[in-house]
């Protein structure tokens, strides 16, 4: 484009405003008008305002229909070109002046989205646990590292196993095994030795605060800890230091859960390349952990911590828990406040547990839920999970063409939920441009990162190609507000049809990565969970980026076995029964136990 609104946008000061004002005034001036000239009780008008801006001709739309996928005749042109300066640029002034305004990084949108009006919460408090078993503590400390958090619970609690101890073990693992999978942005062994002693004189003084007293855990690096660095593993915020704890890590320490790392993330919450390099699958080392919860996923499966803490906008508890082969429960949109976690999308982002069984995330999930009051879109919500009640007769919904196209290990676990008791049932959804939504999450990501796109912070980050953050949100400055909209409507629409598919049955099951239903269920906010199923062979290394013929994945012939998970889609704000079925379907995979090798020691 000859003169873009992105140069006007980028480049415009207050000077150029003030000039272009003051050459309005002038010449009004000389004419002689008087500065009311409309008669009184006269309304205003779009298009009357000073021309503010460069100036822009019919050839600068021709160019930018390119973008819009829209076209103008050459008479609708001249027009839109004619009045623009007057019409539309003075709308920019939040960002350009005169009158600029600062929009402060916790400031929600006005609009938000409210899943429940679309499947409204109608549960019970309620939380069984299964029955313990009453396993002898191990002598190896790697045995210990990678016990469920229901196993070290119940040693905490019978004081076989100090939080002490436990702790010890986590950091040292996290300090031998780093350097392999680069899954750890700051150690925090001070706090988490203090937190641990204080566990260890609760639990001997009879205070014992639940499943989570004394069990040391890591944090995505986008959670903010006080006085404790929270990068977002992004290059421009290596040395950010926030003063509160966020609301989530707040609610663990009341726990007496016991912080131990801040673990890597994907640059600003993509994929899984960071300021310190790429976290690695604990499985393959010769491919990511996937992401953008890189660190949690990588940290949980090789038994650095007893659970972790992601998040997810569009995929990023999903996909590395598939990678890795962890238990990630993504909870219904609202659930969980974000205070003091960093925005990517105000309308989609969510924060959830990933562990290394299916009731260790349910445990999680009951500490950290509940509304907050600095988090707009959280609300109060119930809890019912049953881990006794038997799944026979629920409707395990499937998608029949997804799951010819999807592994020996999706359909087998499909198959798993016959032999249970449940019924499969098959269900479909219409062929609409699901992948338009995204428009939603680029837009609200740009917008998040306005400042640090405008003043070139992107550039500092370390990936730097199409699919990356930087180019998409420069991209996005580009977007139609219009279509904006009308993905808007389009996510209604969908959010519609989702709770007419669960009018027909109790939860889905459906392949993990299936674009569409990662698209539409992030859209819709409905919770999930993704666990090891079984095993799969590759025979290249798999990438969260596009293609790039210069830097080929590495291949492997023999293939390599690496685990591989199934996910299972609830109601909105019904974890308990998703949850129920995972244990159930756990049980009988029998895989969750199997350990990556070279990390048993």
């Amino acid at each position: 484009m000859q003169n873009s609104r992105r140069s006007f946008l980028t480049n415009a000061s207050l000077g150029v405003v003030g000039a272009a004002i003051g050459a309005y005034d002038t010449a009004q001036a000389q004419s002689g008008i008087p500065a009311a000239a409309t008669p009184p009780g006269a309304p205003s008008a779009f298009a009357t305002s000073p021309p503010v801006g460069p100036e822009v001709s019919a050839a600068t739309f021709v160019e930018a229909e390119k973008l819009m996928q829209v076209q103008l005749s050459p008479r609708e042109a001249r027009d839109a070109a004619g009045s623009w300066r007057e019409a539309m640029a003075p709308l920019y002034e939040r960002r350009t002046g005169p009158k600029k305004i600062q929009l402060e990084a916790a400031l929600a949108p006005a609009s938000r989205w409210e899943p429940g009006q679309y499947g409204p919460d109608r549960g019970r408090n309620r939380f069984v646990r299964s029955k313990i078993a009453e396993h002898p503590l191990p002598a190896r400390d790697s045995d210990i590292a990678f016990a469920s958090v229901s196993q070290l619970s119940h040693w905490i609690e019978t004081r076989q196993l100090s939080s002490e101890r436990l702790t010890q073990i986590y950091l040292a693992r996290l300090q031998r095994f780093d350097p392999k999978l680069k899954c750890v942005i700051t150690l925090t062994p001070e706090l988490a030795l203090k937190q641990a002693k204080a566990a260890d004189a609760e639990i001997a003084a009879g205070k014992y605060r639940g499943p989570l007293h004394g069990i040391p855990w890591g944090a995505k690096d986008l959670l903010d800890t006080a006085g404790i660095p929270t990068t977002y593993g992004a290059e421009p915020f290596k040395n950010r230091r926030p003063q509160a704890d966020a609301a989530v890590v707040r609610r663990l320490h009341g726990t007496g859960a016991v912080l131990v790392a801040k673990l890597s993330l994907g640059a600003l919450a993509l994929n899984d390349i960071w300021f310190g390099g790429q976290t690695l699958n604990p499985w393959l080392l010769e491919e990511g952990s996937s992401g953008s919860s890189a660190g949690p996923g990588a940290a949980t499966a090789a038994g650095l911590v007893g659970f972790a803490v992601g998040s997810e906008t569009g995929g990023s508890i999903v996909a590395p828990s598939m990678r890795c082969g962890v238990t990630g429960l993504r909870p219904t949109y609202g659930r969980v406040p974000r205070t003091g976690a960093m925005t990517l999308c105000w309308s989609l982002d969510k924060l959830g547990p990933m562990a290394r069984s299916v009731e260790d995330t349910m445990l999680v999930l009951r500490a950290i839920s509940g509304p907050d009051k600095t988090d707009v879109a959280c609300v109060p919500s119930t809890l019912d999970y049953d881990a006794l009640a038997p799944i026979t007769g629920l409707r395990v919904g499937y998608f029949p063409a997804w799951m010819k196209q999807a592994t020996d290990v999706d359909r087998a676990a499909l198959d798993t939920v016959r032999k249970l008791g449940a019924t499969a049932t098959e269900v479909s959804i219409p062929d609409w441009p699901y992948d338009s939504l995204n428009v939603i999450l680029f837009a609200e990501a740009a917008a998040a990162f306005e400042e640090l796109t405008l003043d070139g912070g992107v550039n500092q980050l370390k990936m730097q190609v199409p699919d990356a953050w930087p180019n998409i949100f420069r991209q996005s400055r580009f977007l139609s507000a219009v279509d904006f909209v009308q993905c808007d409507r389009l996510r209604r629409k969908v959010a519609i049809e989702m709770a007419r598919v669960f009018s027909e049955v109790d939860l889905l099951l459906v392949p993990s990565l299936q674009d569409e239903i990662l698209v539409i269920t992030n859209a819709t906010g409905h919770p999930s969970l993704t666990l090891r199923a079984g095993f799969v062979e590759v025979s290249e290394a798999r990438s969260d980026w596009a293609p790039d013929p210069a830097h080929p994945l590495p291949k492997f012939s023999p293939p390599r076995r690496v685990p591989h998970g199934v996910t299972l889609i609830g109601r909105l704000f019904d974890e308990g029964t998703i949850a129920r079925v995972g244990l159930a379907l756990e049980q009988a995979f029998g895989v969750a136990a199997m350990r990556p090798a070279g990390f048993d020691a």
